[in-house]
C-alpha cells in the first residue's frame, strides 16, 4: 500500500467519518472542505476503518417500525419530524465521507465531488439542529433508525452499487418526499412550521445536485466497467432489496438530477 505523505484528503475524510460527536464531525468536514485544493490526494491507497461511522450515544437507534409516529400539528410532533430529517442529514454526512475514503481508483473529481456533498450535508444538519434548539429540543432527543446506513454497509464492496442504490435510490426518494412534507407543514401554518418549509427548500435544491452527482458517477462507472446501466441497476437493486420508488414523484427534481426519460418511464411503469 502506498505511504500517505503529509495531510492526505481521503485519510482526513476517514478521520472525520470516525468522529462520534456531531458538532465535531460537522466542524471537521467544513475544515476539510476548505482545505480540499491544498491537501494531497492519493486515489489508489487502500484505507480501513471500523465497521461503521462514529456516532453519538443518542439518538437511540431502533427498527424503523418502532419509531413512534407523531402528528405534525403538535409541538412535539413537529420537533420529531425535524429530528428525523436531521438524522437523515447526519447519516448523509457519513455516507458522503464513506464514498470518499472507502473507494480507491477513482478520478480526483470524484473525491472532491463527494467531499462537497459532505460539506452540504453538514450545513443542512446544522440548520436543522438550530431549528430544533429553537423548539426546545436537540439532536438525540428522539429515537431514530439506521435504514439509510444499512444500504451503505450492503454496498461497501462496490462503488458502482453504492452509486446505484444510495444517491440514485435512497436519496432520490427524498426528492419525492420533501414536497409532501412541505405541504403538511404549510397546512400547520405556524411560524416554526413555515420556517421549516424554507429550510427544506434549501435542502431540496442541494439534494438535486447530490443525486445528480450520483447519477454522473454511476454512468461513468458503467461506461468504465462496461456495464449496462439498466440491467446492472436491476441486478443490484434485487440483490440488496432496494426499495421500489412509489408515487407521487417529483419528476421535475428527478429530471434536474439527471434521470433520463427512459429511466423515469421505467419507474412510472413499475408502480
Amino acid at each position: 500500500m502506498p505511504r500517505i505523505v503529509g495531510m492526505e484528503l481521503r485519510q482526513c475524510a476517514l478521520e472525520a467519518f470516525c468522529l462520534p460527536d456531531p458538532q465535531h464531525k460537522v466542524e471537521a468536514v467544513h475544515r476539510l472542505h476548505q482545505l480540499t485544493t491544498t491537501l494531497d490526494l492519493q486515489c489508489n491507497i487502500r484505507l480501513f476503518a471500523p465497521e461503521g461511522p462514529g456516532t453519538p450515544v443518542r439518538p437511540l437507534l431502533v427498527e424503523p417500525k418502532r419509531v413512534p409516529r407523531r402528528s405534525v400539528y403538535t409541538a412535539e410532533g413537529h420537533a420529531a419530524l425535524v429530528h428525523s430529517i436531521a438524522h437523515i442529514e447526519f447519516n448523509a454526512i457519513n455516507l458522503a465521507l464513506d464514498a470518499v475514503w472507502r473507494f480507491g481508483a477513482m478520478p480526483p473529481a470524484y473525491y472532491r465531488d463527494w467531499l462537497g456533498v459532505a460539506d452540504d450535508e453538514a450545513r443542512h444538519f446544522s440548520m436543522l439542529q438550530t431549528h430544533l434548539k429553537s423548539l426546545g429540543y436537540e439532536y438525540g432527543h428522539f429515537t431514530a433508525h439506521e435504514g439509510l446506513w444499512n444500504m451503505c454497509t450492503a454496498t461497501q464492496h462496490s462503488v458502482a452499487a453504492r452509486m446505484a442504490l444510495v444517491p440514485r435510490t435512497l436519496e432520490a426518494r427524498g426528492l419525492d418526499a420533501t414536497p409532501i412534507i412541505q405541504a403538511k407543514l404549510r397546512k400547520v401554518g405556524t411560524t416554526c412550521a413555515l420556517e421549516c418549509v424554507d429550510l427544506l427548500d434549501v435542502i431540496l435544491e442541494d439534494e438535486v445536485g447530490h443525486v445528480a452527482i450520483g447519477n454522473h458517477w454511476y454512468h461513468w462507472l458503467c461506461k468504465r466497467d462496461r456495464l449496462d446501466p439498466v440491467l446492472f441497476y436491476a441486478e443490484v437493486a434485487a440483490l440488496h432489496g432496494a426499495p421500489i420508488a412509489k408515487p407521487p414523484f417529483n419528476l421535475a427534481a428527478r429530471r434536474a438530477a439527471g434521470f433520463s426519460e427512459a429511466e423515469i418511464q421505467t419507474m412510472l411503469s413499475s408502480t
